[in-house]
């Protein structure tokens, strides 16, 4: 044997570690974080601990000045923890790799997405098929933190901001139930010897059962409606005793309905549009001063009259009835659900990081579900049928 042919051990050993070194550069990616645009919308994608725990990975993290002010967090405590600074969002949008967000990009943020860009965030694309054809055109990759689902069938990244969501549309709704704000003037709770108000949830899960935990603990009288019940079998169980529960159908949509002082959307199906379970009709056989709480208006609304509101104008009037359709209802308490949503995105964000979106779809069935475009494709199948059942 030619001895020139043999190959000598530390080659080996040096073979391998230029591979290791060489893997350990494509796992860092530039995770950039901008500023919301969405009106009032006070949350931001990453939180300092966030920073620290993405940069201790060797990733970068860039983030717009001011991102995080509107959740108490002074663009010093991200520098210290590791991220960099940037004015322009424009900046920030040519250099990151993956883009870290909360609520879906604004038109002003189309021109800046790249083909290839990880865009992770909420989305809710069956309600909008204008943002759906805007991004599609852009060629990113749509990870949407409402369709990652785990093996037991819950919504990690949707759970967080569902139980502030259902606590915030009591609290809206109580509100909006006062003479001044054009409700009928009663007291959710009601006071000795004065009946309380009723209120009627449309929907069990995570939002549902949050609202009505909410409006009981005030001394409402609240019903549940659901078509699993299993599920109303285990919120017998677990809510205080002045919750009802009625198996969801049309007729007891109806009859509920027209009892109720305050109603509460809180409807999800993965992906889809929301079902419109309150007929026109319905809602004009309310009681002139009630409240509607469209929770599922990220959806497109559980209820016919329903259209999206903002912060600045969060309620309209139509047939007697006040309607409150805010369709980012947690981004008016940011210091709490920006570390509500953190704590849930972060496990995520560090995966699609370390492995790159395609081999974290193939490693991690919760991610693949959260796959909703994929570089001008539509591949998430809700998301596919109710696209082009809008054309």
């Amino acid at each position: 044997m030619n001895v020139f042919e043999k190959v000598p051990p530390w080659a080996d050993f040096f073979n391998i570690l230029l591979r290791l070194k060489r893997t350990a550069e494509v796992s860092k990616v530039i995770i950039g974080v901008p500023k919301e645009l969405k009106d009032n919308e006070f949350r931001v994608g990453v939180v300092p601990g966030g920073v620290e725990e993405l940069t201790a990975a060797g990733h970068r993290v860039i983030v717009e000045r001011g991102a995080g002010k509107g959740s108490g967090i002074e663009d010093s405590e991200l520098q210290d923890a590791g991220a960099e600074i940037v004015a322009r969002p424009a900046d920030l949008f040519r250099r990151a790799e993956m883009i870290l967000k909360v609520k879906e990009p604004q038109p002003s943020e189309y021109p800046l997405i790249r083909p290839g860009q990880i865009l992770f965030c909420y989305f809710h694309f069956a309600a909008s098929k204008e943002l759906t054809r805007a991004l599609l055109k852009t060629r990113s990759v749509a990870i949407a933190y409402e369709t990652i689902r785990l093996d037991s069938g819950e919504h990690p990244l949707l759970t967080p901001m569902s139980e502030v969501a259902g606590k915030m549309a009591i609290q809206e709704g109580a509100k909006y139930l006062e003479r001044s704000m054009g409700g009928t003037g009663i007291l959710l709770g009601g006071v000795a010897g004065v009946r309380p108000a009723k209120v009627v949830v449309l929907g069990g899960g995570v939002v549902g059962a949050n609202a009505a935990k909410t409006a009981a603990g005030l001394g409402a009288r609240v019903t549940v409606l659901d078509v699993n019940p299993g599920r109303l079998r285990h919120l017998e169980e677990v809510l205080p005793k002045n919750v009802i529960t009625l198996v969801s159908n049309r007729r007891v949509i109806r009859e509920e309905a027209r009892d109720a002082d305050l109603l509460v959307g809180a409807v999800y199906i993965e992906g889809a549009k929301a079902p419109r379970l309150v007929t026109e009709e319905m809602v004009k056989k309310m009681k002139p001063g009630s409240v509607i709480v469209d929770v599922a208006i990220d959806q497109g609304g559980c209820v016919e009259t329903s259209r999206p509101t903002t912060h600045s104008r969060p309620v309209y009037n139509r047939h007697g009835v006040v309607h409150y359709c805010v369709t980012n209802i947690p981004g008016a308490v940011g210091m709490t659900s920006t570390y509500a949503l953190t704590n849930s995105t972060l496990p995520f964000v560090l995966e699609i990081a370390r492995h790159g979106y395609r081999e974290a779809v193939q490693r991690n069935p919760a991610i693949r579900h959260g796959l909703n475009l994929d570089r001008g494709k539509l591949v998430h199948p809700a998301i596919k049928a109710a696209f082009q059942a809008k054309k």
